[in-house]
């Protein structure tokens, strides 16, 4: 089945304790983000606000006890848009409360070849995350079969990660 506008929103609404979601594309072109990311690339400075819907959602989910997290699978050097990720959404996101983590495969085997992305919804609901290999998105399918798999790559994304602050820190 695919996910679209309001049955997508009502996902992030309705969960009940974590939201979760594997990448492992080192660049996604999302049409709203498109000017900004060229801003980025010629090097101007980007002024970033505060707080925007994402991080209010992530506050809010945060102060009724839910969680939202991620694990990025990378390596380097990192692409231009990892890099605009990291500084427009990653430390936003991470200040408000989400729990993002990055996988770095750059000198060892990705012990989650193979996986595409997903969001996994209370450790219940997948949600497949189907892109172009330029990072354009297609669309996103509810996944109808077995989840042991994606408990699995949940497992080992958090087990083999680090922390995004430190990530960049270190």
């Amino acid at each position: 089945m695919l996910l679209d506008g309001e049955e997508w929103q009502a996902k992030f609404r309705e969960f009940t304790k974590e939201a979760w979601r594997l990448e492992t594309l080192p660049q996604y072109l999302v049409p709203q983000e498109a000017d900004e990311f060229s801003r980025f690339k010629n090097g101007e400075a980007l002024v970033h606000a505060a707080e925007d819907a994402w991080t209010s959602q992530i506050r809010r989910h945060r102060a009724e006890g839910r969680i939202t997290g991620r694990v990025h699978v990378v390596t380097r050097p990192l692409s231009d848009y990892l890099r605009f990720e990291f500084s427009r959404y990653y430390r936003h996101g991470a200040d408000a409360g989400e729990e993002i983590r990055i996988l770095d495969v750059t000198h060892r085997p990705n012990p989650l070849e193979g996986f595409q992305d997903f969001w996994f919804f209370d450790r219940s609901t997948v949600v497949l995350m189907n892109y172009e290999p330029d990072g354009r998105q297609i669309n996103r399918v509810l996944h109808e079969g077995v989840i042991d798999p994606y408990l699995e790559a949940q497992r080992i994304a958090v087990a083999e990660s680090v922390p995004f602050q430190e990530y960049v820190t270190g």
